[in-house]
């Protein structure tokens, strides 16, 4: 049996233009270095990509999870492209490296991770999902669907192999804790934890029985790291990846993608402030542009190789399968815009929190008055309106 771990570990290193795209450069610096380290054994296989303007490294190794070696590599890949992103001009060159002083893994320094380790089986398929300009509680309602959802995943109905459930690890990513739920039988528990998607995420899903797999090695892994809890302020969306495993006890490819066949509402969008529906797109089409969006997904099917290689990817959404998603897509994308700087368009103000909002609440310090008060009371300036000279 092989052990391997999978890591998806991405970075906003430059914009092109703006926070439109991943400059090519930047991806050909990055599989430069990824191919030096194959070579050298540190990593046994690797796949460079990129949605909107984040460089997403996916790379296949046997140093599991929260590796140095594997963190140290991701980090000087993000450095070289950084250097690449300020010769080009690129906006934002090295955004979200925010920490200049490693210490082990890139957890905590800006950069997303998601990572699992696993006995491989004989035909092993995984998936890599890769977000822009969303948050992690993105992947929420798409992972339930997956696996706990029977009107998306028939294999909960019709396969024995999947009647005993799955647990459901949640991060109380406010409050920095974590709980186990198992379904079907905490459903309920579930879905009032992840349905408030700004704090309590999806970060791993199990098997709930040592049947046809482990239940101690994870099938699904999502990134749950929040800038602005790494910067104090807004700097950025958190742009999450996740990676699924698939088939032999497990809902099938098929059934793991059918979820983003519904374009969900999901946070961020422009200045990461609005709501808008999340766009399953393939990497050719994973610039974003309207309204620096709307927020796109992709996704990139492998097999992993009895040699330890990925074999793929498989553009997944580049499919006209997933026409109807991206036209309703444009339609709920449309019905958003027309709110402009109206909620439920723009987050809430609790959520706005985060962003450049409370600079403008500064701005207005000193200029509030208390209703209650007479207006004999308030500055003359500031009651004028409606007096006729």
């Amino acid at each position: 049996m092989t052990e391997v771990t999978a890591s998806i570990i991405k970075c906003d290193v430059g914009g092109w233009p703006g926070h439109s795209t991943t400059h090519p450069d930047l991806e050909e610096t990055a599989r430069e270095q990824l191919a030096d380290a194959s070579n050298a054994g540190a990593i046994e296989d690797f796949h460079v990509t990129h949605v909107g303007d984040d460089l997403n490294l996916i790379m296949l190794h046997r140093e599991g999870a929260d590796a140095e070696a594997v963190h140290s590599l991701a980090y000087d890949v993000f450095e070289e492209a950084t250097e690449v992103a300020k010769e080009l001009g690129l906006y934002g060159a090295g955004q979200d490296l925010l920490s200049d002083a490693f210490s082990g893994n890139v957890r905590g320094m800006g950069p997303g991770v998601a990572e699992m380790s696993f006995t491989k089986r004989t035909s092993e398929p995984i998936l890599a999902f890769l977000m822009d300009k969303t948050e992690p509680g993105a992947f929420n309602l798409p992972i339930y669907k997956m696996f706990a959802d029977p009107f998306s995943t028939a294999g909960l109905v019709i396969d024995p192999n999947l009647h005993q459930g799955f647990r459901f690890e949640v991060w109380d990513i406010q409050e920095h804790e974590r709980v186990f739920l198992e379904t079907p039988e905490d459903s309920y528990k579930l879905l009032a934890l992840i349905g408030a998607k700004e704090r309590f995420v999806i970060k791993r899903v199990y098997p709930k029985e040592a049947h046809k797999l482990p239940s101690d090695e994870p099938v699904v892994a999502v990134s749950t790291e929040k800038l602005v809890d790494v910067a104090g302020e807004y700097v950025g969306k958190d742009d999450p990846v996740a990676l699924v495993r698939a088939q032999s006890g497990l809902p099938a490819v098929g059934e793991v993608l059918e979820p983003f066949s519904f374009p969900h509402l999901v946070s961020g969008w422009m200045r990461g402030s609005h709501n808008g529906p999340i766009m399953p797109v393939g990497v050719e089409d994973a610039d974003c542009t309207r309204f620096d969006g709307p927020p796109r997904v992709v996704g990139l099917g492998f097999n992993v190789h009895n040699e330890l290689e990925l074999t793929g990817p498989v553009d997944h959404f580049d499919d006209p399968a997933f026409d109807n998603a991206r036209e309703k897509a444009n339609e709920v994308t449309d019905y958003m815009r027309q709110h402009g700087p109206f909620e439920p368009h723009r987050l809430p103000l609790e959520e706005m929190e985060y962003t450049t909002l409370p600079g403008i609440l500064e701005s207005l310090e000193g200029q509030w008055h208390s209703v209650d008060a007479e207006a004999s009371e308030v500055d003359a300036e500031t009651v004028t309106v409606g007096e006729v000279e």
